[in-house]
């Protein structure tokens, strides 16, 4: 392949992935301090319990196998799907709080802002000299991203939002990137930059390495309206919500007529969803979970829901309403990983400019 003449990579195996995905399990169980994960969220609203079983319960599984985390909280990114970045700041530190009670240990994670880190975001510029339009254009993700937009119309940052990620794991040579199968496009193109710099720029050796994607097993756990749960269609229980919050919530959720309850996904899949919720709550099955209630109808799934969800998170919440508690901690936490995060993309930069002959 030319260098200058970029060719459409193929599109992701998923096949390929999983297999991948499986060997770095085990590779991060033998040997989880050669490894470095970026993860990540949008700070557009207090996280929910979605969020709690599909990524950060996975998140402190790797802090506490040794594994080097950078938490991204992407303020940046907000922007891509909406004009206006609303509220931002009171968001940032509701993100901050969601990872510090749900386990996140500034200590041995680095927890810090895209905002803040000049050297990361100057990455986008040759970044984007190795992608064509092209290749944007088709990325399947940024397609379903462009049609849900809140935006009037597609803007720069919409359109490029594949190379700011890519900005956002290379810049500290993430070697694993946690990801959904819907994101492995974008982690494609992350690798396609990360091997076309090394082709073009790297005759002293390779200044990036190509991340894996490590595939999240995440339960799929609906909204209280049966649809996809989410911060912005208020269908979501926060990770901060009272437990009477959380009652009034799961009491409101949709299920269906049939009285027994049962775990069949495809046709049940709002009853489905509560009982994974619970089972989630309880470290059970959820077969046996639904066989338990059995005849108790809905209002038994409900009650025991509820139960199980005020008691798995009760801890959580008093961590996380002693933290809210401290402001000022929380901004220092988030300081903090911003000058670690800033000294090692200062470090990146510097061979960057270095391979591309721009030391001077």
């Amino acid at each position: 392949m030319s260098t200058h003449d970029p060719v459409t990579p193929p599109a992701p195996d998923l096949s390929v992935a999983r297999r991948r995905s499986a060997e770095l399990k085990g590779l991060i169980a033998t040997d989880p301090g050669q490894f470095r994960v970026l993860t990540g969220d949008r700070p557009t609203g207090r996280l929910h319990l979605g969020h709690y079983f599909g990524t950060l319960q996975g998140r402190v599984r790797l802090q506490d196998l040794g594994v080097d985390t950078f938490v991204i909280v992407a303020d940046y990114q907000v922007l891509t799907d909406r004009d206006v970045a609303e509220h931002l700041a009171e968001h940032v530190e509701e993100l901050v709080l969601d990872y510090l009670a749900a386990g996140i240990d500034p200590e041995r994670s680095t927890i810090f802002a895209h905002s803040a880190l000049p050297a990361l975001n100057q990455l986008l510029l040759p970044f984007l000299s190795l992608v064509s339009v092209a290749e944007l254009r088709r990325n399947p993700t940024v397609k379903d991203e462009i049609a849900h937009s809140r935006q009037a119309s597609v803007s720069g940052l919409m359109f490029t939002y594949p190379v700011h990620q890519a900005a956002d794991i290379l810049f500290c040579k993430a070697g694993v990137v946690p990801v959904g199968q819907d994101q492995l496009p974008h982690l494609e193109v992350t690798r396609t930059i990360a091997r076309r710099f090394n082709e073009r720029y790297g005759a002293n050796g390779p200044v990036f390495p190509e991340p894996d994607a490590l595939l999240s097993a995440a339960p799929l756990l609906l909204g209280t309206d049966g649809t996809k749960m989410s911060k912005s269609r208020g269908n979501a229980i926060t990770l901060s919500a009272t437990a009477d919050e959380t009652a009034r919530l799961i009491k409101g959720a949709k299920t269906d007529a049939v009285r027994r309850i049962t775990y069949d996904p495809a046709a049940r899949p709002e009853v489905s969803s509560l009982v994974l919720l619970a089972a989630l709550c309880q470290d059970r099955d959820p077969q046996t979970v639904a066989e338990e209630i059995g005849d108790g109808g809905a209002a038994q799934l409900k009650k025991v829901v509820t139960e199980a969800v005020n008691e798995h998170f009760a801890a959580l919440r008093a961590r996380r309403t002693e933290l809210a508690a401290d402001r000022g901690h929380v901004r220092d936490v988030l300081r903090r990983g911003n000058e670690r995060a800033n000294a090692v993309a200062e470090t990146t930069l510097a061979e960057v400019r270095a391979a591309m002959g721009m030391a001077y």
